[in-house]
């Protein structure tokens, strides 16, 4: 399939998305697009990076490295800007994917100098246990450690980010993990300390959080951190499967009571995820775990993802998503990086060819109505399966289409094209292609 075509649906999908931005004392999106969606107006987490308008930040930045913005693009960039600006002095919030840590993200990308009111209010709520979660009101323990909710994603937004305040709120942050570790071969994590079932891999457990601390660690000159990273690895190699020259880790421990596959390949409960752990082991200068070099293991992650048959829709229940999160877009900006930080050009070459199929299988997946796209994803569970088209960063089109921008680019400009870097993977690819912020002048003219 051609580039082409990779393109022709990424701007088909983006402009499905901004049919639906809606003003409402600021920009908003449906998550899902239904019957009445503009009746019920937005939604509580409208903001967020996850979900909301701050997720729509990492995509103008991607299609800004592909082409001009439009005035209008332009014009909803301030939109967002102001919106969380204004939001941030007040919010209670800490989380990367749905708080103050995203808005942060989302304004360092499209007015850096922005980011620093949401890193003074990060400051203000921080507590020597973390941030005060305000989304599980039920907790057992209000304290969230993970990528997604918790304290690994405040620290991982803070040590990217950088500035006057970074600093204090990483290493806080990180104390605050050490604290909260179970001893085990290594160290694990749960959600919350003392959390009776584990999610191991990257959004809500022990690759994520030894992640941030790897990094962070690199980042600020604490070896104990980077050494608290490499125990999170023992554990992750205790609880994982080497088989057939791959490395997996269960989804949950102990097996989850839904109904839900054993292993999934997945960035957020899968290897796909999980291979970030080894190269921020690698950034921050470890070179083995357990005598297993952490390239062979970070390979080893994306031979198991390629084996397992991704992104075929193999059985009910495997690979049903197509999203950044659980689903196709996810596996192949992963892959991509991978590419673009290959040792050789072999690896590169097959690992793009990979990220390239993810790239077709979208396309063959999505929804054409007129000169627009969306995609559909599957729960078997439910009836009818389809459910309605999302719209997100995370789990919908937004993010699908910033994947198929991207690996145009890379297909059509080579591996050394730049990288729109995130809090949670800009140490997978080579300094010399990360970009973090906007251009200057982004919006100089508004």
């Amino acid at each position: 399939m051609t580039t082409d075509a990779h393109r022709e649906v990424a701007e088909a999908a983006w402009m499905w998305v901004l049919d639906h931005v809606r003003e409402e004392e600021g920009p908003w999106l449906p998550v899902s697009v239904t019957d009445g969606w503009q009746d019920a107006g937005p939604a509580a987490d409208r903001d967020c990076l996850y979900a909301g308008i701050a997720g729509l930040a990492p995509v103008l930045s991607e299609i800004a490295q592909s082409r001009p913005l439009t005035v209008a693009e332009r014009r909803l960039a301030v939109r967002i800007v102001d919106r969380l600006s204004a939001k941030a002095a007040t919010r209670t919030e800490a989380s990367l994917y749905d708080g103050l840590a995203g808005d942060a993200t989302a304004l360092r990308m499209l007015a850096p100098a922005h980011a620093p009111i949401a890193l003074h209010r990060l400051a203000e709520l921080m507590t020597l246990d973390g941030w005060v979660t305000t989304l599980i009101e039920d907790a057992p323990e209000r304290f969230l450690t993970d990528v997604v909710t918790g304290t690994a994603g405040v620290v991982m937004a803070a040590t990217w980010v950088g500035g006057d305040e970074a600093e204090s709120i990483a290493l806080t942050g990180c104390d605050a993990l050490l604290e909260a570790a179970d001893r085990t071969v290594g160290l694990d994590w749960g959600s919350w300390p003392g959390a009776p079932s584990r999610g191991p891999n990257y959004s809500h457990g022990t690759a994520g959080i030894a992640s941030a601390l790897a990094v962070a660690g690199a980042t600020y000159g604490r070896a104990d951190l980077v050494e608290a990273a490499v125990l999170g690895a023992k554990h992750l190699l205790a609880v994982g499967r080497l088989d057939d020259g791959g490395f997996v880790v269960p989804h949950t421990i102990p097996p989850s009571k839904r109904e839900v596959e054993p292993t999934t390949y997945n960035w957020c409960h899968g290897p796909t995820g999980t291979s970030h752990l080894f190269a921020a082991l690698a950034h921050a200068g470890v070179t083995e775990v357990n005598g297993l070099g952490v390239h062979d293991l970070r390979r080893r992650c994306l031979r198991s993802v390629l084996d397992s048959g991704v992104p075929q829709r193999l059985r009910p229940g495997f690979w049903d998503n197509d999203g950044r999160c659980c689903g196709t877009a996810g596996v192949g900006d992963v892959l991509l990086d991978a590419a673009q930080d290959a040792p050789d050009a072999v690896d590169a070459a097959a690992l793009l060819a990979a990220a390239r199929a993810m790239g077709d299988a979208l396309v063959e997946r999505s929804i054409r109505v007129g000169d627009r796209s969306f995609w559909r994803f599957v729960e078997h569970r439910h009836e009818p399966p389809l459910l309605p088209p999302g719209t997100s960063w995370m789990q919908g089109a937004a993010g699908i289409a910033a994947f198929l921008f991207r690996l145009a680019r890379v297909i059509d400009n080579g591996l050394d094209a730049p990288v729109i870097d995130r809090p949670d993977e800009w140490w997978a690819v080579p300094a010399g292609v990360r970009c973090s912020s906007a251009p200057a002048g982004f919006l100089d003219a508004f």
